[in-house]
């Protein structure tokens, strides 16, 4: 239904053909305009009142009792529904120590909840097929578990700056609501969040329609398909010092891949600007000291460089 009425609003009211460039490009951009923000309008209120439930003191109750690696699958699979952004790295990161959370176990939380986004899959669902969502899924969690593992093997304490162990946050109680206030929390936020983004998501479609109407098919397979063996690591340098909301990526993401490039190629673009994001980077520095933060890095580079490489050889 909405791409016929994408086809009516370009073909028939803008007069362009559909085998022209221009055409194919515009239709692309009004098709996926309609279709993610529908999308974005009803995931992020389902995932709100989701959310709800899980309140930062009681994800923190959960998961300083905790023991390693069975506290890094649970703290990556409540990384994923707890609502985490750059901008809360710091008092997220100061709570959970506080609260005797191992460091590995935070940093698997803290590696999940951006990278594992909720409203990225349901995206990719949509607009790519439940495979590719799954395999999305899979690699962030394990990404999440294992470099938490990894990082709380090496016994990194030290390395956290000073202040964190001498603060005292306090704990919060964790207030009830009843499902109507839920409702109306999800509504609020969600409204909120389409605020924020709008402009975002509007660009990047826009960029993926410049993409798919202009951009030459045999660059792309040539330069980031999987026959290039830099393809994957050029892929995460380049997305490492952008910022972008995770909605905001799956547009450009979706009209690369049309165009050919591969899809671990995709994938290791996508994680890295969620995940391995610059001004995340800056934020965490106000709590780590320069070596654990180079080290977390490095983890999560080279674990998002090899699951690009992974996918691209399995993924025909």
């Amino acid at each position: 239904m909405l791409q016929e009425i994408a086809d009516f609003l370009v073909y028939q009211g803008l007069g362009l053909q559909p085998d022209s460039t221009l055409g194919g490009a515009v239709n692309f951009f009004v098709y996926d305009s309609m279709k993610i923000f529908l999308m974005l309008t009803i995931i992020i209120f389902m995932v709100s009142i989701l959310r709800s439930y899980f309140p930062a003191e009681r994800t923190k109750k959960i998961l300083s009792h905790k023991r390693e690696f069975f506290g890094n699958v649970a703290a990556a699979a409540l990384g994923v529904v707890t609502p985490f952004c750059s901008c809360s790295a710091v008092p997220v990161f100061i709570g959970f120590i506080e609260s005797g959370v191992p460091l590995g176990i935070t940093f698997s939380f803290l590696i999940a909840s951006p990278m594992v986004n909720e409203v990225v899959v349901i995206m990719l669902w949509g607009l790519l097929g439940w495979k590719i969502m799954l395999i999305y899924i899979v690699s962030g969690l394990l990404i999440a578990i294992i470099g938490g593992w990894v990082i709380g093997k090496l016994k990194l304490e030290r390395f956290v700056q000073d202040y964190v162990y001498e603060m005292k946050l306090g704990e919060l109680d964790i207030v009830e609501q009843t499902f109507r206030e839920r409702v109306d929390y999800a509504w609020d936020y969600t409204k909120e969040i389409l605020r924020k983004i709008f402009l975002y998501v509007i660009a990047a479609i826009a960029l993926g329609g410049f993409i798919h109407g202009y951009a030459p098919e045999d660059f792309l397979v040539q330069y980031a398909g999987r026959d290039n063996i830099f393809a994957v690591p050029l892929a995460v340098l380049i997305g490492v010092p952008l910022y972008s909301n995770a909605a905001g990526v799956i547009p450009i993401i979706t009209a690369l891949i049309q165009k050919g490039m591969s899809l671990g190629t995709a994938l290791a673009f996508m994680m890295a600007v969620t995940a391995l994001s610059l001004p995340e980077m800056i934020i965490l520095k106000n709590v780590l000291k320069p070596q654990l933060l180079a080290i977390f890095v490095a983890i999560l580079a080279v674990a998002i460089i090899f699951t690009g490489y992974l996918f691209n050889i399995i993924i025909v």
